[in-house]
């Protein structure tokens, strides 16, 4: 297995489940005691252990925070590449939403695989990037409803 390939593959899968809000579209990606870990300030960071709480995690996310802009832009900075037998990169993320400051999160992903299927998936983040996010959503609360709400 080449673990790029395998990464870039999932990568596709989980903007599927974005949009679908389908989670179980990752199911051949994840060990079922999967780890998700973000490496974060509060209340961002965090940690998830098991497949069912790794999705958890991911539709708490993305609907707490990603899905109350209009426009999610995903850039890949470095990487993605092998280190120390993980796959490695770094993104950017740029959050837009009429009358609102841009939101630009940025971090870095490590995962690790067992055979095809991600065991351990860490995002580490820049603080002053989570806590400009933070203060923009709490100053816009108004204009960035929460999903459902």
């Amino acid at each position: 297995m080449n673990a790029i390939q395998r990464f870039g593959e999932y990568a596709a899968a989980f903007e599927k489940a974005y949009e679908s809000d389908d989670w179980s579209v990752l199911d051949p990606y994840f060990t079922e005691d999967a780890v998700y870990e973000v490496l974060a300030p509060a209340p961002v960071g965090g940690i998830a252990e098991g497949r069912g709480k790794v999705y958890d995690h991911f539709k708490g996310s993305v609907d707490g925070f990603d899905r109350r802009f209009d426009v999610r832009d995903l850039q890949l900075a470095e990487g993605p590449e092998l280190r120390d037998g993980k796959v490695w990169m770094r993104w950017k993320v740029t959050y837009r939403h009429p009358g609102v400051p841009e939101v630009v999160l940025e971090g870095e992903s490590t995962t690790t695989f067992e055979g095809d299927r991600i065991a351990r998936l860490e995002d580490r983040m820049v603080e002053a990037s989570v806590k400009n996010a933070i203060e923009v959503l709490g100053a816009n609360a108004d204009s960035l409803r929460p999903v459902g709400g």
